[in-house]
């Protein structure tokens, strides 16, 4: 029928050589992340009906467990995947996330969803200082990015949720953001036919449940990551740009696959070039001298840390961030490192939005943080040039990937 046929999701396998992501022959459980073949929605428009969700949900490709390939620069992280043994990866799963990510009837009021704070067109952020919840409420942190979460353990600025599917639901029951229940907030959607279909298929009749609507929610989530950056391109051509051409006829006589990814690298470095002041900054990110690499680390460019960065710290009561979570005095004034995988596309920046550009976010590393007695040892004083600052920007904005195409309104009627 139609909806099958236009439902077949693009599959492919990826492998991996160094940095190098390289499309092969095509397998049923592998998905390559970072298009929108999982973040579309149901083909059509305006609301979805019963019948809709019923022919989607006959397919059983739909619910079959995939294996979630990570794109170009991402691709070195794979070992660090989380949550996909505890909440496997079908489809099916995925599009109830989707639909529950946009669903302002699971707050209070009806007005607010998880998009309301990570919103696509914001960079999965918002940029407003602090995120706004039901009522018009400001929050007292910036909301985080919900991109690649996939490479994400413990979540929120402080830690304090375990895991995505925690942190998916914690909102719902937080007073500022969506003001409502566990309890409450599930009520509404065991009277939504669509959703009452959908949970049904994934989890088990009888099955709608906060825990699942964290699990869905997590799902979606896992498969929004962040495509190859000019960064990334720079890096994956860096393996064949040395190469003589001898060396380079070699190759395409005895690995002819091998010579194809470098005249791929190559053309894709090409169309998606770094600039000289980028390339500047890169060495300054990663060099010594600055070190930004201390925290902004491996395939996600975060560490995963928690680091006392001296922001807030001179107010008369300041944030402790992960303190409230551990009781560690070592902890207080730290917060989780963001990633700066599109970090061009999130401001404001810092756990209180209170850095409205890129420029102030070096300026402030650049003066060695704010002083105060648990002051990350990372931070010191830079002592760069006007020069050195605007290279970093550089850097930091070719850093920026595309991300999925997501609808946002085929939502059960």
């Amino acid at each position: 029928m139609e909806m099958q046929r236009l439902w077949q999701p693009v599959i492919v396998s990826v492998f991996v050589v160094g940095t190098l992501a390289v499309v092969g022959p095509a397998f049923a459980d592998e998905v390559l992340l970072g298009t929108d073949t999982l973040t579309r929605g149901l083909p059509g428009s305006g609301a979805l009906t019963e019948n809709e969700i019923a022919e989607w949900l006959a397919v059983p490709l739909n619910h079959e467990e995939i294996d979630p390939v990570l794109p170009l620069g991402l691709a070195a992280g794979r070992a660090q995947i989380v949550g996909l043994k505890e909440n496997p990866l079908t489809r099916a799963k995925i599009e109830l996330g989707r639909q529950l990510y946009f669903e302002t009837r699971l707050s209070s009021d009806n007005t607010v969803s998880c998009a309301s704070c990570h919103h696509p067109d914001e960079g999965f952020a918002r940029h407003t200082q602090f995120g706004i919840g039901v009522d018009g409420q400001a929050g007292g942190r910036n909301s985080p990015v919900s991109y690649n979460r996939i490479l994400s353990g413990a979540q929120f600025w402080d830690g304090r949720a375990g895991s995505l599917e925690a942190q998916a639901v914690g909102p719902i029951a937080n007073p500022i953001e969506m003001g409502n229940t566990h309890a409450n907030a599930v009520e509404p959607l065991k009277n939504i036919a669509g959703y009452v279909l959908q949970f049904d298929s994934v989890f088990g009749e009888g099955q709608i449940n906060i825990d699942n609507v964290g699990k869905a929610i997590a799902a979606f989530e896992r498969v929004l990551v962040t495509g190859p950056s000019a960064y990334d391109y720079s890096e994956a051509f860096k393996r064949f740009a040395n190469l003589d051409d001898d060396t380079l006829e070699g190759l395409r006589e005895d690995n002819p696959e091998i010579f194809a990814r470098d005249l791929e690298s190559k053309r894709a470095a090409a169309a998606n070039p770094m600039t000289e002041s980028a390339r500047r900054g890169q060495e300054l990110f990663f060099g010594k001298a600055v070190n930004c690499s201390a925290c902004h680390v491996g395939a996600n460019l975060a560490d995963e840390k928690y680091h006392n960065l001296g922001i807030g710290m001179g107010a008369k009561k300041p944030d402790l961030g992960r303190f409230a979570v551990t009781g560690e005095s070592k902890d207080k004034g730290a917060f989780k490192t963001p990633t700066i995988r599109n970090v061009a596309s999130t401001a404001p920046y810092m756990h209180d939005g209170s850095l409205k550009t890129l420029e102030e976010v070096v300026e402030h590393y650049n003066k060695g943080g704010t002083k105060n007695e648990l002051l990350s040892d990372k931070m010191r004083p830079l002592k760069l040039t006007e020069q050195n600052k605007k290279d970093l920007v550089n850097f930091m904005k070719a850093c920026t990937g595309s991300v999925p195409r997501v609808e946002r309104k085929r939502l059960p009627e």
